[in-house]
């Protein structure tokens, strides 16, 4: 196939790409310094629709260092139909790291386990990945740089982080080959790249992305493993129904909540201070109270420092995108706090009960929704998950009750009703949520919510405990 004819096969695949919308693709170039990476991306661009092209060479930024690390990357996912191209991306991160030692080996095997489990997510969600090794000998590479760096119109391409690289050629070489086959998969293969002029590897790059836009490989089946046990202490909603307690009256109740927000008001501020940052999820029976108890909560904070998301049916946006991302934009940055109203375990409920999402996916869901919440957690992050719990007839007296009501009747919706007529499938669900997502930084804590005062001191006291007891780690 001659250049002419790869430039068009290839602008017709991504044509089909754009107008199908069926997945994405990723290309990822890595590997040795000077190998033409930059021209070849530049070329490729020409080549390419860019309209439907975005490419990234990412450097330090401090809103990225203010968030887990796979945020920066889950943010610049493309959308289906789009083709993203990185340069050296999250491997070069990886490589170059280990190769300074900013990376241990025992942390370098960790991203590594990272690295395998973000691509698997990725592909099991329609994108498909390219990762292109870019190989030169150390001889090469050394006249290579000389080359450019006495030719006045490319000395530009030659610093003091290019020869270091050449200095690291047997480093990178060898921490190259462990980082590949480690990350080796079906559905992310590797292919190494010999060094060429810079015509002749933009030709075999554009062969390889021609090949994997026509012929994509096959999505993983499972992509995370999830917790194989249940952790102790998992909660049951057997438990929430037997708490049964004599209703709180209304003057004990303003007395204890003012104490329990005047308590939260000065832990979100030290956690500023210390610039943790906060991810509360609410999850719970329909009418159990989670508006309510979200209000209490943020009436303790300032505005500045929070949001809330409503989670619901997913956007067209974020129907383009893998699964995930919708959680992963909206992370807070360090010393905010995120509050969920209902959050990633939809797909394990409402998504699983109503038939939304297939079994395969729901059934993945539990490994990668337990990589999302190691994530926060490895970053330094606090992680509350409440479920609020109400019986089946306190749930029909507030059904009424809000159809009965002007003021609350938009509360009420069909969908409610539908959910309530698959209350047993709902308890089944949520049992399984709990035994396979409880774990130690992310322990569910069950909220009986039959009395709505006792219910939102309970929420408050649940999340000043698990406060102080960061903010007593952190000292």
């Amino acid at each position: 196939m001659n250049t002419e004819t790869l430039r068009y096969r290839l602008l017709d695949a991504q044509l089909a790409l754009a107008r199908e919308k069926q997945r994405s693709v990723i290309l990822l170039l890595t590997g040795h310094a000077v190998t033409h990476k930059g021209e070849v991306v530049n070329r490729l661009n020409h080549w390419l629709e860019n309209r439907h092209t975005e490419v990234h060479a990412l450097g330090p930024s401090s809103e990225e260092h203010s968030r887990p690390y796979w945020w920066r990357y889950w943010r610049r996912v493309p959308d289906r139909g789009r083709v993203g191209i990185f340069i050296h991306g999250w491997y070069g991160d990886a490589l170059f790291a280990r190769a300074e030692r900013r990376l241990s080996p025992g942390a370098f095997q960790d991203r590594l386990a990272e690295i395998h489990a973000f691509e698997a997510e990725l592909a099991a969600e329609g994108v498909v990945l390219l990762k292109l090794w870019n190989d030169i000998g150390r001889r090469e590479q050394r006249r290579h740089l000389a080359e450019l760096q006495q030719d006045p119109a490319r000395a530009w391409q030659v610093g003091p982080s290019e020869w270091q690289r050449h200095g690291q050629h047997a480093v990178i070489e060898a921490i190259g080959r462990t980082l590949r086959d480690d990350t080796e998969a079906p559905h992310a293969p590797w292919q190494r790249l010999p060094y060429r002029p810079a015509g002749e590897q933009l030709t075999q790059v554009g062969r390889a992305l021609l090949a994997a836009m026509e012929h994509p490989p096959e999505p993983p089946k499972a992509t995370l493993r999830a917790l194989a046990e249940e952790a102790p202490g998992v909660p049951s909603l057997d438990r929430a129904d037997a708490a049964v307690e004599e209703r709180l009256d209304k003057a004990a109740y303003r007395e204890r909540l003012a104490h329990g927000q005047a308590r939260l008001a000065n832990n979100a501020r030290e956690l500023a201070r210390r610039r943790i940052p906060v991810v509360i999820a609410f999850e719970g029976h329909d009418a159990a109270g989670k508006g309510g108890s979200i209000h209490r909560v943020t009436a303790a904070l300032d505005a500045r420092q929070y949001r809330v998301y409503r989670i619901g049916a997913p956007s067209d946006e974020e129907l383009a995108l893998p699964w995930g991302w919708r959680f992963w934009r909206r992370l807070p940055a360090d010393g905010r706090i995120a509050i969920f109203d209902r959050s990633w375990y939809g797909r394990v409920l409402v998504e699983r009960v109503e038939g939304l999402a297939s079994d395969a996916q729901w059934q993945r869901a539990f490994g990668e929704i337990h990589h999302f919440e190691q994530q926060l957690l490895a970053h330094g992050g606090v992680l509350i998950k409440l479920f609020l719990a109400i019986d089946k007839h306190e749930q029909l007296k507030r059904f009424e009750d809000r159809a009965a009501t002007p003021h609350k009747r938009h509360k009420l919706t069909d969908e409610d009703w539908r959910n309530r007529e698959r209350w047993d499938d709902y308890q089944r669900a949520i049992d399984e949520m709990f035994a396979r997502t409880h774990a130690p930084g992310a322990e569910w804590s069950l909220i009986a919510c039959d009395d709505k005062r006792r219910a939102r001191l309970a929420v408050l006291e649940q999340v000043n405990e698990r406060l102080e007891a960061r903010l007593a780690s952190a000292v």
